[in-house]
């Protein structure tokens, strides 16, 4: 245990000092000073980062499922619009779609609101990921589980509530939390709709400030504090799940 706690504290310090001497290199009076007026506009920026973070993994969550009934329907047409969708946002990036959502489809429907748009683009974009995770989830309860089931005469609340949720909620929980993690990190490309997330925060302080090299270390520190604990979080539920 102390020599695997000793060698992250040695690769942790290897990874600072390695930021440290790539910031030295670009300037030498590093400082965070300059940021402190823009403090409420930052803070405001990260709030809503994950908020719409939140949100976006909320709406993808219902699409998500709603896709995942199609591609399960009998109903041909629904499985292959599933395929169809499927196939366009895995072949997008997710900045061609905010662009496309936000200044191609809203007008075209006569919506120009662009911080909705571009939560548009967000859920459509981790909807096929979600729906992923509920294939993932319902396939896991074999064939023998439902005929089990039928031996005992479980009503359908029985088999949703005792049976079927807490197995599809143990297997969705860790990859959902990814999901969320990974729709954090995208959400930076809202700041091409100037939506004030964290990384449009920043980049408008920098354009006061002329801390180029001071603010992205920040807009870096940031992401990394939302992240990690999320990251932390995810493993820790996988590993007590798993027992």
């Amino acid at each position: 245990m102390k020599s695997k706690l000793f060698s992250y504290i040695l690769a942790a310090f290897t990874v600072i000092a390695f930021i440290v001497f790539v910031v030295l290199r670009q300037t030498s009076d590093f400082s965070l000073v300059s940021f402190i007026d823009y403090r409420e506009m930052i803070s405001e920026g990260v709030f809503n980062t994950i908020l719409v973070s939140i949100l976006s993994l909320l709406g993808s969550l219902v699409l998500g499922f709603i896709f995942y009934l199609f591609s399960i329907s009998k109903i041909k047409y629904l499985n292959a619009l599933t395929d169809v969708f499927t196939e366009i946002i895995y072949g997008t990036p997710l900045l061609v779609l905010v662009v496309i959502t936000a200044f191609v489809i809203g007008p075209a429907f006569g919506t120009f609101n662009r911080n909705a748009l571009g939560f548009t683009a967000l859920v459509f974009y981790m909807t096929p990921y979600m729906m992923n995770v509920y294939k993932s989830a319902f396939s896991s309860i074999s064939r023998d589980q439902y005929l089990t089931m039928d031996l005992f005469g479980f009503t359908p609340y029985q088999r949703y509530r005792y049976i079927i949720i807490p197995q599809v909620i143990r297997i969705l929980m860790p990859p959902m939390m990814n999901n969320f993690s990974m729709i954090i990190k995208g959400s930076a490309l809202l700041n091409v709709l100037s939506y004030n997330e964290l990384y449009f925060a920043i980049r408008v302080a920098q354009s006061k400030t002329f801390a180029f090299v001071e603010g992205y270390v920040l807009m870096w520190i940031l992401y990394l504090i939302i992240t990690i604990p999320l990251s932390q979080l995810t493993k820790w539920v996988q590993r007590k799940w798993a027992l």
